[in-house]
């Protein structure tokens, strides 16, 4: 699925297990030791994701282990983001050289719970929200917000190394599956360039909505 709004150049694997029986590295177990078994089956089918995505690109397994504020650490010369929600697991990847960054997220095509809505939206998103839903039936606009969201951050955090609000970015969809978020505040310096957002996909099918934004070079 997630293959779909990814460019080719991005290697990508996913699962609906909960769990798969990998070998964990050492480290790897040791992170997870005292985690609940729920959070162990994510670890480890995340990762057997990422190790297929790495394989795909050529490089051999290594131990993924969060680093700062929980972005997993790859291995240099790869850039690359994971996600994980109830029934899905996935990972892409992609040669340092050819992408600055990745950032992808799947989440449950439901409503978001009471609440979380209002702590994420800006105000000029709920009409475009309530335009894309009466343009998509079936499709949880919230939902997709959250995510979409979601990916900014996970695309952006590589780049700088800094939090970024929801409130920091302003997100525009369009029906065809594509989306764009304008930055409220300094973009990325990326070679002497400032970036002023990002342009991403969408897709919403069998029950979950996935995102993903990808960053060229050029």
């Amino acid at each position: 699925m997630i293959e779909r709004i990814l460019p080719a150049v991005v290697a990508s694997a996913e699962t609906t297990a909960e769990d798969e029986p990998i070998d964990l590295f050492p480290e790897e177990a040791a992170h997870i030791r005292q985690s609940v078994p729920r959070r162990q089956g994510e670890f480890r089918a995340v990762r057997a994701c990422a190790r297929r995505a790495l394989a795909a690109l050529g490089h051999r397994a290594v131990p993924l282990l969060p680093g700062e504020r929980g972005a997993p650490r790859w291995p240099d010369r790869v850039v690359g983001s994971m996600t994980h929600c109830p029934g899905y697991r996935a990972a892409a990847l992609a040669p340092a050289a050819e992408l600055l960054t990745v950032g992808i997220d799947a989440e449950p095509n439901q409503p978001l719970p009471d609440g979380v809505l209002e702590a994420v939206a800006r105000p000029e998103e709920l009409p475009r929200l309530a335009a894309l839903a009466g343009a998509r039936l079936g499709l949880c606009a919230d939902r997709l917000l959250f995510s979409a969201k979601e990916s900014v951050y996970k695309a952006w955090f590589p780049l700088t190394g800094l939090m970024l609000d929801f409130s920091e970015a302003t997100l525009t969809f369009e029906p065809d599956g594509t989306f764009a978020a304008r930055l409220l505040v300094p973009g990325p310096l990326v070679a002497g360039r400032r970036l002023p957002g990002f342009e991403g996909r969408w897709l919403a099918e069998d029950g979950l909505v996935v995102t993903a934004i990808t960053v060229p070079h050029s």
